[in-house]
């Protein structure tokens, strides 16, 4: 069962950095909410119940019920402005969900069985994640937390690609959408020698003029017989 997760809410109406910046003194984040057709609202949240949700990883990709005015309403987290150097949130943006509407939403990849994978276990292969997300469009109604890939029959030399992804019912991939030319690979198994042996570049061979140059150099003089 999906975890539930609630925001409480207060409407905000001194705006301005300044503001921000006091807001943010007395432990509350700025925030807006937006979409559905509706206008935006400009909102403070509580800090530490913020960052006691964003220690899940679900909560990036959850449906949230924020309560505002007494009310409830469906909202997904749309984007974080974090300090570049301290560890607090600036800002947050919040979207509005409908339940009749389709959502476009990032969420993150899952392997499993990468252990025990054939090309690992039996061929001694090593495992190549070309991608840690996928892009994905549903109702809000069926929105997954995360998208489970296994990977217990890839072999030495194999790739999975979105298209070999199993999406649940309701779920379809964005990129998908946009045509075959979009079914990029996502996980693959190579030798790890072979990666090895692309990583170090042969050296060019040593050439007679090569030897010669040393030897004039480095070596005893060559007689001449002129003196």
């Amino acid at each position: 069962m999906s975890a539930k997760y609630i925001l409480e809410a207060e409407m905000r109406e001194d705006l301005g950095k300044g503001a921000s910046r006091r807001l943010r003194r007395v432990n509350k984040i700025p925030a807006v909410l937006y979409g559905a057709g509706r206008p935006a609202w400009s909102l403070t949240l509580k800090e530490n119940q913020l960052m006691r949700n964003l220690q899940d990883e679900a909560f990036y990709a959850a449906i949230i019920e924020l309560t505002l005015d007494g009310k409830q309403q469906k909202v997904f987290l749309r984007d974080l402005q974090r300090h570049p150097a301290k560890p607090f949130i600036l800002h947050v943006d919040l979207q509005r969900v409908r339940d009749d509407v389709e959502m476009t939403v990032v969420l993150p990849l899952h392997y499993i069985n990468e252990d025990t994978a054939h090309g690992v276990k039996m061929e001694g292969g090593q495992i190549i994640r070309n991608a840690v997300d996928i892009e994905i469009t549903c109702l809000p109604g069926v929105l997954p937390e995360f998208i489970e890939v296994d990977l217990a029959d890839l072999k030495l030399g194999d790739s999975l690609h979105l298209s070999s992804i199993k999406l649940p019912e309701g779920v379809i991939s964005t990129q998908l959408s946009y045509g075959e030319d979009h079914d990029q690979p996502i996980v693959s198994i190579i030798s790890p020698k072979a990666e090895a042996v692309s990583d170090d570049a042969p050296e060019a061979p040593e050439t007679e003029s090569d030897s010669s140059d040393e030897k004039a150099e480095g070596g005893k003089p060559a007689d001449d017989s002129s003196e």
